[in-house]
């Protein structure tokens, strides 16, 4: 029997239908070709989203020439504004829609998008199909977390699941601007937004290839209550409320390395490009190692442990960065960092497997998904003005004391006996 046979349900809210109280459970059993197909699909629009970012770029400066900078800046303001706001509503709302015919519309309204990106000539246009653009792609993320769940019954196969969308969304950000230089060279801007539409139709028919089932409809109410009930439930959980703070330790880790990387390299240390390139590759290193050994370490150690091991991991590298600032430190600092964060927030997609009734698993997934994007957004300005305010070390201890502050957080909301398992 496995280890979580016992573990407590959530709290129950007013709309809940009886025959949903219990959790998903695991069954032992595992579609793995449906699972691989649909993986297969999710790594292909991963890539196809990746190069068409790079083509976006030259189709900007082609469009607003020495304002393409600012034309970028709102789209990917805009990319952001959909995966906070947007994108849950339409989660929700699109919940009782079959999963596999919603996945494969999203692919479609994806590459529809991309095929219409030759043909604007106005940046308002550009921005339009950015936005309808994120939003299919963040609906497409949340209903792919949610429908995981029901393929793959056993435990092992679900955390190897986890491990195996984290190292593809960490090799995605370095082999998509390559790919895309390459066919640069025997493409045009219209080329490529063309393949990458084809990437999309790709996706689409390997979804089709696969078998989803009919998940649970969601509790029934007023639009308002169902919008609001992943949050609800967040709020109503000892666990949920403890990955929140969990989030925010993530959130600040990541922040100081995406925001102060190239100040540290290029401005502290007087170093090359080539070093802050070096930086960011042990950042994805760390990551991929976590990712990797993740799976081992969950089916021998509780979650609780796992994640808050993780969170002291970013914790303790933050502020070891009071103590100075060396290159051959940096790197080890950000290996560290890329480890801790994937410890610290992968397994609250385990957790919420674990502990959301079958009809709410979409709506806290995107409730998770939104609440560490939110982190993320507040984190970002926070590292950037520390750190030109004052020096790096202060930056480092600073950040250091919030996420520690966090982790404390973490440790009073979500107790080691709040239930059985956890």
């Amino acid at each position: 029997m496995s280890r979580f046979a016992a573990t407590t349900p959530m709290p129950s809210l007013p709309e809940t239908r009886a025959e949903d109280e219990a959790c998903l459970g695991w069954s032992g059993i595992s579609d793995k070709a449906s699972y691989y197909r649909l993986f297969a699909g999710y790594v292909v629009a991963q890539v196809a989203t990746g190069i068409a970012t790079v083509a976006l770029t030259l189709l900007a400066f082609n469009l607003a020439g020495d304002e393409a900078g600012a034309v970028i800046g709102t789209a990917l303001s805009l990319k952001m504004l959909a995966y906070v706001l947007a994108a849950p509503v339409v989660s929700i709302l699109t919940a009782g829609i079959r999963r596999r015919r919603l996945l494969i519309a999203l692919d479609l309204l994806r590459a529809g998008c991309l095929l219409l990106l030759p043909f604007v000539a106005a940046v308002w246009q550009i921005h339009a199909i950015v936005f309808v653009f994120a939003l299919a792609s963040a609906t497409f993320t949340f209903v792919y977390l949610a429908v995981v769940p029901y393929l793959l019954g056993d435990e092992a196969d679900y955390y190897r699941s986890l491990a195996r969308s984290r190292v593809a969304a960490e090799l995605e950000g370095p082999i998509s601007p390559l790919l895309a230089g390459l066919l640069m060279v025997v493409l045009s801007v219209a080329g490529i937004f063309t393949l990458t539409a084809a990437g999309f139709v790709l996706s689409a028919l390997l979804i089709r290839a696969a078998r989803l089932p009919h998940t649970p409809l969601p509790p029934s109410g007023g639009v308002w209550r169902r919008l609001t009930r992943g949050p609800r439930l967040f709020v109503a959980t000892p666990a949920f409320r403890a990955i929140i703070a969990l989030d925010v330790v993530a959130a600040l880790g990541t922040a100081m390395v995406m925001v102060n990387t190239v100040v540290i390299i290029q401005g502290v240390l007087d170093r090359e490009v080539g070093s802050t390139a070096t930086a960011f590759a042990f950042l994805g290193g760390g990551s991929i190692l976590g990712a990797l050994v993740l799976p081992l370490v969950l089916l021998r150690i509780k979650d609780r442990h796992v994640m808050l091991a993780g969170a002291l991991i970013v914790v303790a590298s933050l502020a070891s960065g009071a103590l100075g600032v060396g290159i051959a430190g940096l790197l080890v600092r950000w290996t560290a960092i890329g480890f801790g964060v994937v410890w610290t927030i992968t397994p609250a997609i385990y957790v919420i497997r674990r502990l959301a009734r079958p009809s709410d698993l979409q709506a806290m997934m995107a409730a998770q998904m939104t609440l560490a994007n939110v982190c993320l957004l507040i984190a970002f300005p926070v590292a950037g003005f520390l750190g030109a305010w004052t020096s790096m070390p202060a930056t480092f201890l600073i950040l250091a004391a919030l996420s520690g502050l966090a982790t404390l957080i973490m440790i009073r909301l979500w107790p080691e006996d709040v239930t059985p398992d956890i």
